[in-house]
């Protein structure tokens, strides 16, 4: 079993931004010396909820301060990235880690509507413009040229370069809560990221296989495909939960960022 650290990076004031992140900085590089295997970034604007902003460079500069820790992103808000930007960055990304990026994808949560607004967005099309990000990405790591028709884009690419490390592509995770998603992926063998969630046992005994419809479904697929599901344990409040054996010290690194505040930005114009 391997264990990751999943940051979500508050900042109370901006009076201690930059002191917030000199700290995620350091806390990277101990849990790649704790023995960690991924640190996982966030990507939230505008409340100091996620305080660097911009995971992807903020990752450049943790691919430059680490050497094997893997980094992740839970997730890419995709909605407030162009996709063929995104690629460039994501492939540069990989050689400068060399070969250490996993992408958690995802749409956006319309609890932060507040976040397309700054974007110059709404979150009615999120789901629809994450799919042709997906689809660009994917394409744009292997074809050259490549031209694409879109409903948000259209475009013509002679070429990505760099290309990533990792061949064709870094991997790209589907962040995932609801039961249809579980199995979509499962059936699809994308892997997943998700929270940790509550399993009815007596449920699933009583229940046959092809009647089933949860999470655990999905992961029994994913694993049927040869994919093996992955957790994000996140902190909460003032305890962390399943810490690996080394987990004291990461904890007590940790402990200064248990901080949990309410953010009054979800009154949104009409």
């Amino acid at each position: 079993m391997q264990f990751g650290w999943l940051t979500l990076a508050l900042s109370p004031s901006p009076a201690e931004d930059q002191a917030r992140i000199e700290q995620l900085i350091e806390q990277a590089c101990a849990a790649e010396r704790l023995g960690f295997s991924d640190v996982w970034l966030t990507e939230h604007y505008f409340t100091g909820e996620s305080v660097y902003n911009d995971s992807l460079m903020f990752a450049a500069a943790l691919a430059m301060k680490t050497e094997k820790v893997r980094i992740g992103f839970a997730v890419v808000q995709t909605p407030f990235h162009h996709p063929v930007r995104l690629a460039v960055q994501l492939a540069l990304l990989d050689n400068l880690s060399k070969g250490r990026i996993d992408v958690g994808i995802g749409k956006g949560t319309v609890y932060n509507e507040y976040e397309f607004v700054g974007h110059g967005l709404r979150s009615h099309d999120s789901r629809e413009r994450m799919e042709e990000t997906i689809d660009i990405l994917e394409r744009a790591w292997r074809e050259s040229p490549l031209t694409y028709e879109g409903k948000f884009h259209k475009i013509h690419i002679p070429a990505i370069r760099p290309k990533p490390v990792q061949q064709p592509g870094p991997p790209l995770w589907r962040s995932v809560i609801s039961p249809g998603s579980f199995r979509e992926c499962g059936k699809l063998g994308v892997p997943i990221l998700t929270a940790r969630l509550p399993v009815e046992h007596d449920r699933l005994a009583s229940t046959p296989p092809d009647q089933r419809d949860g999470p655990r479904d999905g992961i029994d697929e994913l694993a049927a495909s040869g994919h093996r599901p992955r957790r994000l344990l996140k902190r909460q409040g003032s305890h962390a939960a399943e810490l690996p054996p080394h987990g004291d010290a990461m904890s007590r690194w940790l402990g200064r960022e248990a901080i949990c505040q309410d953010h009054p930005l979800h009154r949104m114009p009409p």
